[in-house]
């Protein structure tokens, strides 16, 4: 424990900061979004759908895993995590947004979808049997309840945090804490079915009973990827140098480490369990991801989304340094849209990659967007829960 601390950085940050970060991302998002629809125009119909769906799913994954660190924070009542969960609030509210992005997917739902082709599904008895779940209606009201979920509970825990900034009123922590145990179990049930309904489903014959848990596991470390960038910019000379100490910076490093792991431990267990079973339906998902270059971008994603990371940020000294920091965490999020494309693409481009402009335009499109809707943010309200009554004592720990 260190010596007494308090808040002493102004509760807003710079307009001139937010301004400029603004503007880019905005500009960024507009050009994206400007040339994708210029490769649908194009007639460049089922190569936009799946490039839309691989840039939606990396940026959604990161918003659902931001929103479950915020309940979680809650249902622990942590104290490390205090000047962490704005940033967390801030990117989970963009949920809404993701929203409106998924119109794209249900217009391409036919392109996408082998299983909403009325002829595939009278040919197929696997489909037959599985028409219950994989029809278009369910569909649609699954995805809207996901997002209703999700959209219900970052307004609730963002709007109380924000409140909370103006009063100060201890009785908010304890009112977000009653019902965070409700809201783990929503999202942790939500992002497991949003799975197997946006990702899994590409190909309606295979399964895995894993498949939920390793969304869920990419989606924290897309979103501890995000969090550690977040924080380093947040923590610069003349914004929150003193609330964002090194001690946070550490823990938020050592979040995208410890879920690095995580991932890499889901990621292999689906492997195993498989290879072991060898079960003709479950097994073609691998077999088609070994062969025409795409086992390239499968040893891509064993390196570069573990090895590498695991390696680079074991250090404590790496982990707290700025520089290997901010690489390792960007570095990241490139590998969580990599690894996301690999579970995708293969379902079009079934022999071998196909690198397309859209893939790129895409994302950062949807990326450009979304980053700026979180800067929007942070001009509307302080960039870290100032009032927290744990804050202080965030800012006075500091950790091995």
């Amino acid at each position: 424990m260190g010596h007494h601390k308090e808040f002493i950085d102004k509760p807003m940050l710079d307009a001139a900061v937010t301004g400029r970060a603004f503007k880019l991302a905005a500009v960024i998002g507009g050009v994206g979004l400007a040339a994708t629809a210029a490769g649908l125009a194009m007639g460049e119909k089922e190569q936009f759908f799946f490039s839309w769906l691989v840039a939606f799913m990396v940026f959604t994954t990161i918003s659902v895993g931001a929103l479950f660190y915020t309940i979680i924070h809650h249902v622990a009542r942590a104290t490390y995590s205090a000047g962490l969960r704005r940033t967390a609030e801030n990117v989970a509210a963009n949920l809404p947004i993701m929203a409106v992005l998924f119109i794209p997917v249900i217009l391409g739902m036919h392109t996408l979808y082998h299983w909403t082709h009325a002829e595939a599904v009278a040919e197929d008895p696997i489909l037959q049997w599985k028409s219950g779940y994989l029809n278009d209606t369910f569909f649609l009201i699954r995805a809207a309840a996901y997002f209703a979920v999700w959209t219900a509970l970052i307004w609730f825990f963002r709007r109380t945090s924000v409140a909370q900034d103006a009063s100060g009123d201890v009785a908010l922590t304890f009112k977000m804490r009653k019902y965070a145990p409700i809201g783990v179990l929503a999202v942790a049930l939500s992002i497991t079915f949003a799975g197997f309904d946006w990702a899994m489903s590409l190909d309606p014959h295979w399964f895995s009973t894993m498949f939920g848990v390793w969304t869920f596991a990419g989606s924290l470390v897309g979103f501890y990827a995000v969090q550690a960038l977040m924080v380093l910019w947040l923590s610069k000379p003349g914004r929150y140098e003193n609330t964002l100490t090194v001690g946070v910076r550490h823990d938020a490093g050592k979040l995208l480490f410890a879920f690095t792991i995580f991932w890499a431990y889901i990621s292999f267990s689906q492997y195993y369990l498989i290879w072991y079973a060898n079960i003709p339906e479950e097994t073609a998902f691998f077999q088609h991801r070994l062969q025409g270059g795409w086992e390239n971008v499968g040893r891509l994603v064993i390196i570069g989304h573990f090895l590498l990371p695991f390696w680079v940020l074991m250090s404590r000294h790496m982990k707290r340094n700025r520089t290997v920091l901010a690489l390792g965490a960007g570095w990241m999020i490139v590998m969580h849209f990599v690894d996301l494309y690999y579970v995708i693409m293969p379902n079009f481009h079934t022999h071998g990659p196909h690198y397309h402009w859209m893939d790129l335009t895409a994302l950062l499109g949807i990326g450009g967007l979304w980053l700026a809707f979180i800067i929007r943010r942070y001009q509307k309200a302080a960039g870290v829960a100032y009032r927290d009554p744990q804050l202080i004592a965030s800012m006075e720990y500091d950790n091995a």
